[in-house]
Protein backbone atom coordinates (compact mmCIF):
# COMPACT_ATOMS: atom_id res chain seq x y z
CA UNK A 1 0.00 0.00 0.00
CA UNK A 2 1.16 3.76 -0.93
CA UNK A 3 1.62 6.22 1.94
CA UNK A 4 1.51 9.68 1.07
CA UNK A 5 2.68 12.31 3.25
CA UNK A 6 0.60 15.89 3.66
CA UNK A 7 2.10 18.59 5.56
CA UNK A 8 -0.14 21.52 6.84
CA UNK A 9 -2.48 18.81 6.66
CA UNK A 10 -5.16 20.61 8.98
CA UNK A 11 -4.81 24.48 7.31
CA UNK A 12 -7.43 24.82 4.57
CA UNK A 13 -5.70 23.54 1.30
CA UNK A 14 -3.99 20.78 3.12
CA UNK A 15 -7.68 19.62 4.99
CA UNK A 16 -9.08 19.73 1.56
CA UNK A 17 -5.99 17.59 0.11
CA UNK A 18 -5.99 15.19 2.27
CA UNK A 19 -9.83 14.53 2.52
CA UNK A 20 -9.45 13.90 -1.74
CA UNK A 21 -6.89 11.49 -1.53
CA UNK A 22 -9.44 9.55 1.24
CA UNK A 23 -11.99 9.75 -1.24
CA UNK A 24 -10.18 9.01 -4.63
CA UNK A 25 -7.19 6.25 -3.71
CA UNK A 26 -6.86 3.47 -1.72
CA UNK A 27 -4.04 4.74 -0.20
CA UNK A 28 -3.11 5.68 3.48
CA UNK A 29 -2.54 9.45 4.15
CA UNK A 30 0.14 10.84 6.77
CA UNK A 31 -0.80 14.16 7.52
CA UNK A 32 1.48 16.51 9.75
CA UNK A 33 -0.09 19.37 11.47
CA UNK A 34 0.66 21.43 14.47
CA UNK A 35 -2.63 22.98 14.82
CA UNK A 36 -1.27 26.67 15.29
CA UNK A 37 -4.10 27.44 12.67
CA UNK A 38 -5.22 24.21 11.59
CA UNK A 39 -8.24 22.78 13.03
CA UNK A 40 -8.08 19.06 14.08
CA UNK A 41 -9.22 16.56 12.28
CA UNK A 42 -11.98 15.81 14.46
CA UNK A 43 -13.91 18.96 13.35
CA UNK A 44 -13.81 18.29 9.69
CA UNK A 45 -13.29 14.98 8.78
CA UNK A 46 -16.42 11.97 8.33
CA UNK A 47 -14.44 9.30 9.54
CA UNK A 48 -14.43 8.75 13.60
CA UNK A 49 -11.20 8.11 15.55
CA UNK A 50 -10.66 4.49 15.33
CA UNK A 51 -6.83 4.21 17.32
CA UNK A 52 -4.07 6.08 18.67
CA UNK A 53 -0.04 4.16 17.27
CA UNK A 54 2.27 6.10 19.31
CA UNK A 55 2.00 9.79 18.73
CA UNK A 56 -0.08 9.09 15.36
CA UNK A 57 -4.37 9.45 15.49
CA UNK A 58 -5.57 6.97 13.39
CA UNK A 59 -8.93 7.78 11.50
CA UNK A 60 -11.69 5.47 9.84
CA UNK A 61 -12.32 2.00 9.67
CA UNK A 62 -10.04 1.25 6.75
CA UNK A 63 -7.58 3.01 9.28
CA UNK A 64 -6.03 4.80 6.03
CA UNK A 65 -5.76 8.54 7.68
CA UNK A 66 -3.02 8.86 10.03
CA UNK A 67 -2.78 12.26 11.88
CA UNK A 68 0.20 13.11 13.67
CA UNK A 69 0.19 16.55 15.59
CA UNK A 70 3.66 17.36 15.33
CA UNK A 71 5.84 20.76 14.14
CA UNK A 72 6.93 19.67 10.45
CA UNK A 73 10.21 20.90 11.10
CA UNK A 74 10.82 18.41 14.32
CA UNK A 75 9.33 15.72 12.15
CA UNK A 76 11.94 16.59 8.80
CA UNK A 77 15.34 16.73 11.30
CA UNK A 78 13.76 13.60 12.97
CA UNK A 79 13.88 12.05 9.64
CA UNK A 80 17.23 13.73 8.19
CA UNK A 81 18.90 12.09 11.52
CA UNK A 82 17.31 8.96 10.98
CA UNK A 83 16.02 8.44 7.27
CA UNK A 84 13.88 5.38 8.64
CA UNK A 85 12.25 7.28 11.21
CA UNK A 86 8.39 7.25 10.64
CA UNK A 87 9.21 3.59 9.74
CA UNK A 88 10.64 2.41 12.93
CA UNK A 89 8.63 5.00 15.33
CA UNK A 90 5.41 4.24 13.83
CA UNK A 91 5.61 0.31 12.53
CA UNK A 92 4.48 1.67 8.86
CA UNK A 93 6.04 -1.33 6.35
CA UNK A 94 7.17 1.32 3.26
CA UNK A 95 10.53 2.81 1.66
CA UNK A 96 9.64 5.81 0.58
CA UNK A 97 6.19 8.20 0.46
CA UNK A 98 4.29 8.40 -2.47
CA UNK A 99 2.85 11.90 -3.68
CA UNK A 100 4.15 14.69 -0.86
CA UNK A 101 2.03 17.86 -0.33
CA UNK A 102 3.91 20.38 1.07
CA UNK A 103 1.33 22.68 2.53
CA UNK A 104 3.16 23.55 6.11
CA UNK A 105 3.49 27.49 6.10
CA UNK A 106 3.41 30.68 8.11
CA UNK A 107 -0.10 31.56 6.23
CA UNK A 108 -2.31 33.81 7.34
CA UNK A 109 -4.58 36.73 5.42
CA UNK A 110 -3.07 40.39 4.81
CA UNK A 111 -3.07 41.14 8.51
CA UNK A 112 -0.61 38.24 9.01
CA UNK A 113 1.74 39.21 5.71
CA UNK A 114 1.75 42.72 6.55
CA UNK A 115 1.75 42.93 10.33
CA UNK A 116 4.30 40.09 11.09
CA UNK A 117 6.48 39.76 8.09
CA UNK A 118 9.61 38.27 10.14
CA UNK A 119 7.53 35.42 11.22
CA UNK A 120 6.12 34.66 8.11
CA UNK A 121 9.62 34.51 6.88
CA UNK A 122 10.46 31.29 9.06
CA UNK A 123 8.74 29.65 5.88
CA UNK A 124 12.20 30.10 4.49
CA UNK A 125 13.35 27.47 7.21
CA UNK A 126 10.63 25.54 6.37
CA UNK A 127 11.68 24.86 3.12
CA UNK A 128 14.75 24.76 3.32
CA UNK A 129 14.45 21.53 5.51
CA UNK A 130 11.83 20.29 3.30
CA UNK A 131 13.60 20.33 0.28
CA UNK A 132 17.05 19.17 1.74
CA UNK A 133 15.26 16.16 3.20
CA UNK A 134 13.17 15.23 0.04
CA UNK A 135 16.81 15.44 -2.02
CA UNK A 136 17.71 12.34 0.10
CA UNK A 137 14.27 10.58 0.40
CA UNK A 138 13.27 11.14 -3.05
CA UNK A 139 9.28 10.34 -2.70
CA UNK A 140 7.49 9.30 -5.80
CA UNK A 141 6.41 12.90 -6.89
CA UNK A 142 6.52 16.27 -4.47
CA UNK A 143 3.98 19.02 -5.13
CA UNK A 144 5.21 22.74 -3.64
CA UNK A 145 2.80 25.46 -3.46
CA UNK A 146 3.98 28.85 -4.40
CA UNK A 147 2.13 31.66 -4.63
CA UNK A 148 0.91 34.61 -6.76
CA UNK A 149 2.61 36.35 -4.16
CA UNK A 150 5.90 36.06 -5.66
CA UNK A 151 5.22 37.65 -8.87
CA UNK A 152 6.63 41.54 -9.02
CA UNK A 153 4.88 44.09 -7.32
CA UNK A 154 5.28 46.19 -9.49
CA UNK A 155 3.00 44.75 -12.59
CA UNK A 156 -0.09 44.80 -10.10
CA UNK A 157 -0.40 48.56 -9.39
CA UNK A 158 -3.37 50.59 -9.97
CA UNK A 159 -2.13 52.10 -13.09
CA UNK A 160 -0.33 49.20 -14.79
CA UNK A 161 -2.10 46.02 -13.69
CA UNK A 162 -1.48 43.08 -16.30
CA UNK A 163 -2.31 39.37 -16.06
CA UNK A 164 0.48 37.78 -14.74
CA UNK A 165 2.01 35.13 -17.06
CA UNK A 166 4.20 32.31 -15.41
CA UNK A 167 7.30 33.87 -17.75
CA UNK A 168 6.67 36.77 -15.34
CA UNK A 169 8.95 35.57 -12.85
CA UNK A 170 12.38 34.92 -14.10
CA UNK A 171 15.56 33.93 -11.85
CA UNK A 172 18.08 35.16 -13.98
CA UNK A 173 16.09 39.28 -14.15
CA UNK A 174 14.20 39.63 -10.55
CA UNK A 175 11.45 41.61 -10.11
CA UNK A 176 10.34 42.46 -6.20
CA UNK A 177 7.56 40.14 -4.54
CA UNK A 178 5.33 40.72 -1.81
CA UNK A 179 6.85 41.29 1.01
CA UNK A 180 8.40 37.90 3.17
CA UNK A 181 5.71 35.70 2.12
CA UNK A 182 6.20 36.32 -1.58
CA UNK A 183 10.30 36.23 -1.13
CA UNK A 184 10.21 32.65 0.81
CA UNK A 185 7.60 31.07 -2.18
CA UNK A 186 10.00 32.21 -4.86
CA UNK A 187 12.73 30.93 -2.73
CA UNK A 188 10.68 27.98 -2.97
CA UNK A 189 10.31 27.59 -6.35
CA UNK A 190 14.08 27.79 -6.67
CA UNK A 191 14.85 25.12 -4.44
CA UNK A 192 11.88 23.02 -6.12
CA UNK A 193 14.17 23.42 -9.79
CA UNK A 194 17.27 22.60 -8.17
CA UNK A 195 15.87 19.37 -6.52
CA UNK A 196 14.72 18.42 -9.62
CA UNK A 197 17.42 18.86 -11.76
CA UNK A 198 20.57 18.28 -9.26
CA UNK A 199 18.69 15.48 -7.70
CA UNK A 200 16.28 14.09 -10.12
CA UNK A 201 13.73 14.63 -7.61
CA UNK A 202 9.81 15.07 -9.68
CA UNK A 203 8.51 17.92 -8.56
CA UNK A 204 5.36 20.07 -9.61
CA UNK A 205 5.00 23.52 -8.35
CA UNK A 206 1.67 25.32 -8.53
CA UNK A 207 1.25 29.28 -8.41
CA UNK A 208 -2.41 29.58 -7.23
CA UNK A 209 -4.10 32.75 -6.80
CA UNK A 210 -6.76 33.78 -4.64
CA UNK A 211 -8.21 30.59 -3.12
CA UNK A 212 -11.53 29.99 -1.28
CA UNK A 213 -14.14 27.59 -0.07
CA UNK A 214 -16.78 26.94 1.65
CA UNK A 215 -14.83 25.59 5.34
CA UNK A 216 -12.12 28.20 4.32
CA UNK A 217 -11.37 30.47 7.69
CA UNK A 218 -12.16 33.73 8.79
CA UNK A 219 -8.93 35.50 8.58
CA UNK A 220 -9.43 35.31 4.80
CA UNK A 221 -11.59 38.04 2.76
CA UNK A 222 -14.27 35.79 1.10
CA UNK A 223 -15.77 33.92 4.25
CA UNK A 224 -15.03 36.67 6.21
CA UNK A 225 -16.88 39.20 3.92
CA UNK A 226 -20.00 36.71 3.58
CA UNK A 227 -20.49 36.11 7.49
CA UNK A 228 -21.01 40.02 7.22
CA UNK A 229 -23.78 39.56 4.55
CA UNK A 230 -24.74 36.58 6.67
CA UNK A 231 -25.63 38.53 9.24
CA UNK A 232 -27.23 41.10 7.55
CA UNK A 233 -24.89 44.08 8.52
CA UNK A 234 -25.66 47.23 7.28
CA UNK A 235 -23.03 48.92 6.52
CA UNK A 236 -20.82 45.94 5.33
CA UNK A 237 -17.32 46.71 5.84
CA UNK A 238 -14.26 46.31 3.37
CA UNK A 239 -10.79 46.64 4.09
CA UNK A 240 -9.01 49.32 1.72
CA UNK A 241 -11.82 51.06 -0.92
CA UNK A 242 -12.85 47.60 -2.14
CA UNK A 243 -11.77 48.26 -5.64
CA UNK A 244 -8.48 46.67 -5.43
CA UNK A 245 -9.12 43.02 -6.98
CA UNK A 246 -8.19 39.49 -7.19
CA UNK A 247 -8.28 36.53 -9.02
CA UNK A 248 -10.74 33.83 -6.81
CA UNK A 249 -10.24 29.95 -7.64
CA UNK A 250 -12.43 27.80 -5.91
CA UNK A 251 -10.87 25.15 -3.69
CA UNK A 252 -12.28 22.24 -5.83
CA UNK A 253 -10.76 23.57 -8.92
CA UNK A 254 -7.28 24.57 -7.41
CA UNK A 255 -7.08 20.50 -6.42
CA UNK A 256 -8.37 19.47 -10.07
CA UNK A 257 -5.49 21.17 -11.29
CA UNK A 258 -2.63 19.82 -8.86
CA UNK A 259 -3.31 16.49 -9.86
CA UNK A 260 -3.38 17.22 -13.63
CA UNK A 261 0.22 19.58 -13.18
CA UNK A 262 1.57 16.21 -11.21
CA UNK A 263 0.95 14.20 -13.99
CA UNK A 264 2.96 16.62 -16.42
CA UNK A 265 5.28 19.14 -14.81
CA UNK A 266 8.08 17.22 -13.21
CA UNK A 267 10.68 19.39 -13.67
CA UNK A 268 9.77 21.66 -11.15
CA UNK A 269 8.43 24.56 -12.78
CA UNK A 270 5.43 26.50 -11.56
CA UNK A 271 2.04 27.22 -13.16
CA UNK A 272 -0.81 29.37 -12.69
CA UNK A 273 -4.26 28.03 -11.18
CA UNK A 274 -6.96 30.51 -11.35
CA UNK A 275 -9.76 31.77 -13.34
CA UNK A 276 -8.04 34.35 -15.18
CA UNK A 277 -10.32 37.21 -14.27
CA UNK A 278 -10.23 40.16 -12.31
CA UNK A 279 -12.93 40.79 -9.80
CA UNK A 280 -12.68 43.53 -7.41
CA UNK A 281 -14.12 42.73 -3.35
CA UNK A 282 -16.82 45.43 -4.11
CA UNK A 283 -18.21 42.97 -7.34
CA UNK A 284 -18.00 40.20 -4.75
CA UNK A 285 -19.92 42.32 -2.15
CA UNK A 286 -22.41 42.96 -4.57
CA UNK A 287 -22.44 38.92 -5.80
CA UNK A 288 -23.14 38.27 -2.45
CA UNK A 289 -26.14 40.62 -1.70
CA UNK A 290 -27.37 39.71 -4.52
CA UNK A 291 -27.78 35.94 -3.49
CA UNK A 292 -28.66 36.97 -0.15
CA UNK A 293 -31.40 39.43 -1.42
CA UNK A 294 -30.66 42.89 0.28
CA UNK A 295 -28.20 45.99 -0.60
CA UNK A 296 -26.32 47.48 2.49
CA UNK A 297 -24.45 50.48 2.53
CA UNK A 298 -20.76 49.72 1.85
CA UNK A 299 -17.98 50.73 4.43
CA UNK A 300 -14.62 51.64 3.63
CA UNK A 301 -11.70 51.03 6.13
CA UNK A 302 -9.21 53.00 4.71
CA UNK A 303 -6.80 52.36 7.57
CA UNK A 304 -6.61 48.03 7.00
CA UNK A 305 -3.78 46.74 5.32
CA UNK A 306 -4.81 45.52 1.26
CA UNK A 307 -1.64 44.81 -0.24
CA UNK A 308 -1.27 45.16 -4.02
CA UNK A 309 -4.49 46.55 -6.30
CA UNK A 310 -4.89 43.86 -8.75
CA UNK A 311 -3.85 40.73 -8.64
CA UNK A 312 -5.14 37.90 -11.80
CA UNK A 313 -3.25 35.61 -13.86
CA UNK A 314 -3.23 34.88 -17.17
CA UNK A 315 -3.95 31.08 -17.90
CA UNK A 316 -3.47 30.62 -21.79
CA UNK A 317 -0.12 27.98 -20.39
CA UNK A 318 -2.14 25.84 -18.03
CA UNK A 319 -4.98 25.37 -21.14
CA UNK A 320 -2.66 24.77 -23.43
CA UNK A 321 -0.08 22.56 -21.42
CA UNK A 322 -2.81 20.98 -19.66
CA UNK A 323 -5.81 21.38 -20.58
CA UNK A 324 -7.54 22.76 -17.92
CA UNK A 325 -9.77 25.58 -16.86
CA UNK A 326 -11.77 26.21 -13.48
CA UNK A 327 -15.22 24.70 -13.74
CA UNK A 328 -16.64 26.97 -11.06
CA UNK A 329 -18.11 29.92 -11.29
CA UNK A 330 -17.78 33.27 -9.34
CA UNK A 331 -21.66 32.99 -8.67
CA UNK A 332 -21.74 29.42 -8.44
CA UNK A 333 -18.71 29.52 -5.79
CA UNK A 334 -20.36 32.60 -4.20
CA UNK A 335 -23.55 30.87 -3.60
CA UNK A 336 -21.84 27.83 -1.94
CA UNK A 337 -19.68 30.31 0.33
CA UNK A 338 -22.97 32.54 1.56
CA UNK A 339 -24.93 29.10 2.38
CA UNK A 340 -22.01 27.74 4.07
CA UNK A 341 -21.86 31.58 6.49
CA UNK A 342 -25.27 31.20 6.69
CA UNK A 343 -25.36 27.44 8.30
CA UNK A 344 -22.31 28.85 10.49
CA UNK A 345 -24.81 31.80 12.02
CA UNK A 346 -27.41 29.40 12.94
CA UNK A 347 -25.39 26.79 14.43
CA UNK A 348 -23.45 29.88 16.70
CA UNK A 349 -27.07 31.13 17.62
CA UNK A 350 -28.12 27.67 18.68
CA UNK A 351 -25.23 27.34 20.91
Amino acid sequence: MKIHLVSGGCGFVGRNMVKRLYKTTNDKILFVDNLLVGTHPSTWLDAEKVGDNEDIEVFGADERLLFLKEDFRRLLANMIDNPRHVQEKYGLDFERFADVFHFAAIVGGRATIDGDPMMVALDLSIDAEFFFWLTRHKPERVLYPSSSAAYPVDKQTEAGAIALSESDIDFKNMGQPDMTYGWSKLTGEYLAYIAAKYYDVSVTCIRPFSGYGEDQDLTYPIPAIAARIARRENPVEVWGTGKQGRDFVHIDDVLDCIFIGMDTIKDGSAFNIGRGKLTSFIEIIHTLCDIAGYEPEIKQLLDKPVGVHSRYCNMDYVKEKLGWEAKISLEEGMTRIYKAALERERAAEVV
